[in-house]
């Protein structure tokens, strides 16, 4: 019986620690393992350098139509945009003209 008490108070005694190492066990899996961890570092990283691509490709779109609503300024209109403009919406060609899509 004395032994029975005595295991009985040594598993009790354990048993605070023993929860402890299993609780940092869990938040150290979780910090390698997890969402945020550092496994998904890498992850972030390769999606910050495709957004960083796409922001580049935006940036360079929006350059260009902003070149071309300059051109397009009522003040001082590119007569070649214009003309182009005109031409591509109302479908006049002369007949000796030749018409190269560049889109």
């Amino acid at each position: 019986m004395a032994h029975i008490a005595k295991l009985r108070m040594l598993l009790f005694s354990a048993f605070g620690p023993a929860i402890a190492v299993l609780l940092l066990l869990f938040f150290a899996g979780y910090v390698v393992l997890g969402s945020n961890g550092v496994l998904a570092w890498g992850d972030y990283k390769r999606q910050l350098n495709h957004a960083q691509g796409e922001l580049k490709q935006v940036q360079a779109h929006r350059q260009e139509l902003k070149n071309r609503v300059d051109l397009l300024d009522p003040r001082r209109v590119d007569p070649d945009l214009s003309d182009e403009l005109i031409r591509r919406e109302l479908g006049v060609v002369h007949h000796d003209e030749v018409i190269v899509p560049l889109n």
